[in-house]
């Protein structure tokens, strides 16, 4: 069913994720034991809010060279060129707007320090390591793309047990200098990497119109994915409390962990999505379908281990955790619902109609934000949770529908064309 290359490089972010997520999960119980949740909650509350504006720091260059790469190998000089240039000056711009904005969002309690290391690291920074691994992913030579992936929470790990050491109770300010001291020493061994490997970048700027446009749409796409996994933990620091924050965004990273093995397989494939959505989308679509019943196994599995494990989670983290359990079950069911539309979201991106995912994408997120803002000052994380789930299920259902119509009016197009040359 799988091409050997797919299979060997599924297990390869498989086995990089897993060692990952395991590194992630030992940084993640350190920071939130020792950080507490109220301070916990503050770093949980500014990285939300920077990772809305994150999706837009190298304005869908990443995922360009992805597609040229993957279709034509030579190109690749200059499309990391264009990815660098292009990451600069957007996530340069993005650091300043947010360092503008954070006071009105996020509570003044949150000292502006921390929202200057976390945007420095999680922009600039996360940009270059994300499209280091994203040149890597275009050859299909993805143990560079689990390494240089790995080597991001190995810092991170090292910065959290150092800070400890130093601090046993250590603030949020000071877990930001660790975080950003981390992120720097991870972009400058992803760069050498890449360039050891792949080879130097041609820096000049794509002048396509057209290139331009597609950039802006995975940007879009890939923010309102970010909105509507993420804003409701900023909501949740401005309009409730700190430690609803801390609660619910625990219970959302073991949610993350759990569906990790869909991501490596999905990751794996992205470039084949481009390749097979050439020939149209219902190439792309039979791709798809073949992973997401495959998926679908596992999706399953793991959702009914989530709901039957909620109650260790405060065995792990703490007593102050112990409502984490109950926001674990609630979000349990999102793996099989996330395995429903992202196959179909690539699908749509491969075959070229990005755009339409974007607005779709936009549209869910823009439901999930009404909807807090009028659920979380009353339930706090429970509305959280509640916006989540029927987020995701509005968007199975909508790119379900979507690729559905799509698929239909290509063929009627395709059937058009060929009773006129006849």
């Amino acid at each position: 069913m799988f091409a050997s290359a797919l299979a060997r490089n599924t297990a390869w972010m498989s086995v990089g994720q897993g060692l990952q997520f395991t590194l992630q999960a030992a940084y993640f119980a350190v920071i939130a034991r020792t950080l507490g949740v109220q301070n916990y909650g503050a770093f949980v509350g500014v990285a939300a809010l920077v990772a809305v504006l994150y999706p837009f720091g190298s304005f869908g260059s990443g995922n360009l060279l992805i597609k040229h790469v993957a279709r034509d190998r030579t190109t690749f000089a200059s499309m990391w060129g264009s990815a660098l240039l292009a990451t600069i000056i957007s996530s340069s711009a993005l650091v300043a707007i947010i360092i503008s904005v954070a006071r009105f969002v996020l509570p003044a309690t949150v000292p502006l320090r921390l929202v200057i290391f976390v945007a420095i690291s999680d922009i600039p920074g996360l940009c270059v390591i994300a499209i280091s691994g994203q040149a890597f992913q275009a050859f299909e030579h993805l143990h560079w793309t689990a390494f240089i992936n790995l080597c991001t929470s190995v810092c991170r790990l090292a910065a959290a047990l150092l800070l400890v050491l130093v601090h046993r109770h250590p603030s949020a300010l000071e877990w930001g200098y660790a975080y950003f001291i981390s992120t720097a020493f991870t972009v400058t061994a992803a760069l050498a990497i890449v360039t050891w490997r792949l080879g130097t970048p041609q820096l000049r700027m794509t002048s396509s119109v057209s290139e331009w446009r597609e950039g802006l749409y995975f940007s879009v796409s890939l923010s309102a994915q970010t909105i509507y996994n993420n804003i409701d933990k900023a909501m949740l620091a401005r309009f409730s409390t700190l430690a609803a924050t801390g609660t619910y965004g625990a219970a959302y990273r073991l949610i993350d962990v759990g569906f990790s093995p869909v991501s490596a397989l999905l990751y794996s494939a992205y470039p084949t999505f481009f390749r097979s959505g050439a020939s149209g989308l219902a190439s792309s679509l039979s791709y798809a379908r073949r992973l997401m019943w495959r998926a679908m196994h596992y999706g399953i599995v793991v959702t009914v281990l989530l709901f039957a494990g909620a109650t260790v989670v405060p065995m792990v983290l703490g007593p102050q955790y112990k409502d984490t359990a109950e926001a674990l079950r609630w979000l349990a069911i999102l793996p099989i619902l996330k395995v429903v539309h992202y196959p179909l979201s690539d699908a749509l991106s491969g075959a070229g109609y990005q755009g339409i995912r974007s607005v779709i994408q936009t549209a869910v997120a823009i439901f999930n934000v009404s909807v807090n803002l009028w659920i979380i000052p009353r339930y706090s994380w429970r509305g959280a949770a509640w916006s989540s789930i029927a987020s995701d299920t509005l968007l199975a259902a909508a790119i379900a529908l979507c690729s559905i119509m799509v698929s239909r009016h290509e063929r009627m197009r395709f059937n058009a064309l060929a009773s006129d040359a006849t």
